[in-house]
């Protein structure tokens, strides 16, 4: 018998620990594929897998998304060739029965659709749908890991964290059984899965973040006068608290000096309310806006992005400003490290230091011109590691699909 022809190509295309390949035969890669989309959050597909979900179809593919939500939402993905399918999902719940109604929620419609294959990502959405999935019979089951959370990463844990600790740890040992690839967005995650769990690094691949479109998010020039932007949920886990301390230090010392806020309220435990916000913004510390589809005359007003994260998968935030030539504060912390060369195109600060981020800040107030050379650096790195593209490449290649048959 005729042996397959087979292809080979390297899943990590930048340099990273433990860098390997994965064999892929050319008969997988078929003309069309159903291929169904798990997540905890509707709003996610928007900010973070758009781009993804549109390759998908132009590559000729029938995407279904699978997640939580209302009748809008369906309007919505319908408007860009996208099926829908509600779950009763609850995603920072922590109801057992619920959580085992969605477990079995997934079995129906899975079993209704029968995808080929299935991209997961988010908490819930992976630890319960790869199990599903293979519960079904599906064995092209990819999931993607785009941060550890706040349970899993936090060290101090009180009783009760401590038991999701160890019923999430279970799950994602499940999950990951299931599963035939399971995607990274930086190595720190990676290695901290690989102690936790059972699985082998040839199971793993790893990403540039979800990249960024270049060719939407273009590069501008600074406002003339200095300004610092934070894009995010409103919880306490992406630095918030310290970046609203920080800006109230500046404030005192530079009036004219504009700090931004945008991004929408939460429902994660980390998360602050108005009640904490009004302080900031009635003080004109802060300047507020709620959460926007489009942030980039948000970021065009600032010159600095700053996001103090305490933990990220790869901050998309991050990219954005970067792409369109902003110098970046962030934190020498999982996911955020990634994208800044400490003096090149920006600063890495300790978790929880406000004093760092402020002497940073006005070092960038002081010094336009490093301002300048730092944002035209990050451009020049969203090219290069970041575009969209490139990192779509990857996850085709990781899921045996033909990027080259995308429209471009």
């Amino acid at each position: 018998m005729k042996r397959k022809q087979e292809q080979t190509f390297t899943i990590n295309k930048e340099k990273v620990a433990n860098s390997h390949k994965i064999t892929v035969l050319k008969s997988d890669f078929q003309s069309s594929h159903k291929i169904a989309v798990l997540t905890s959050d509707p709003q996610s597909i928007i900010w973070h897998r758009l781009d993804l979900l549109n390759d998908f179809k132009k590559a000729g593919h029938d995407v279904l998304i699978v997640c939580p939500g209302n009748d809008s939402w369906e309007k919505i993905f319908s408007k860009y060739g996208f099926r829908y399918k509600y779950i009763n999902l609850k995603r920072n719940g922590i109801n057992p029965f619920t959580d085992i109604r969605t477990y079995f929620d997934y079995i129906k419609i899975l079993k209704e659709e029968k995808p080929d294959k299935v991209f997961s990502y988010q908490a819930k959405a992976v630890a319960y749908g790869c199990w599903a999935a293979s519960k079904c019979g599906i064995s092209e089951v990819y999931a993607l890991l785009s941060g550890l959370g706040t349970i899993l990463r936090n060290g101090r844990k009180t009783k009760k964290q401590s038991l999701l600790f160890f019923v999430l740890k279970q799950l994602y040992i499940k999950a990951f059984n299931c599963s035939k690839v399971v995607i990274f967005q930086n190595d720190d995650d990676r290695k901290k899965m690989l102690n936790m769990t059972s699985m082998s690094l040839e199971k793993t691949a790893m990403t540039n973040g979800s990249g960024v479109d270049i060719d939407v998010f273009k590069e501008k020039p600074l406002p003339p006068t200095p300004a610092f932007l934070f894009i995010g949920r409103l919880v306490r886990d992406k630095g918030l608290c310290e970046y609203l301390e920080a800006c109230k230090i500046i404030k005192s010392k530079y009036e004219n000096i504009r700090c931004l806020l945008v991004g929408p309220f939460d429902t994660n435990p980390s998360a602050i309310n108005m009640t904490e916000l009004k302080p900031y913004i009635d003080d004109n510390v802060i300047e507020y806006v709620s959460e926007q589809k489009d942030v980039k005359p948000f970021i065009s007003q600032c010159s600095t992005y700053i996001l103090p994260s305490y933990h990220e998968g790869t901050p998309r935030s991050v990219l954005q400003a970067m792409a369109m030539g902003r110098a970046i504060i962030t934190t020498d912390a999982p996911g955020c490290r990634e994208t800044v060369v400490d003096g090149e195109n920006g600063f890495l600060v300790s978790v929880r230091n406000v004093d760092a981020i402020v002497e940073k800040m006005e070092l960038l107030i002081n010094n336009p011109k490093l301002n300048r050379q730092m944002g035209k650096k990050s451009r020049i790195c969203a090219e290069e590691k970041y575009d969209v593209r490139k990192v779509n490449r990857v996850i085709f290649e990781t899921m045996g699909l033909n990027y080259e048959a995308k429209i471009a």
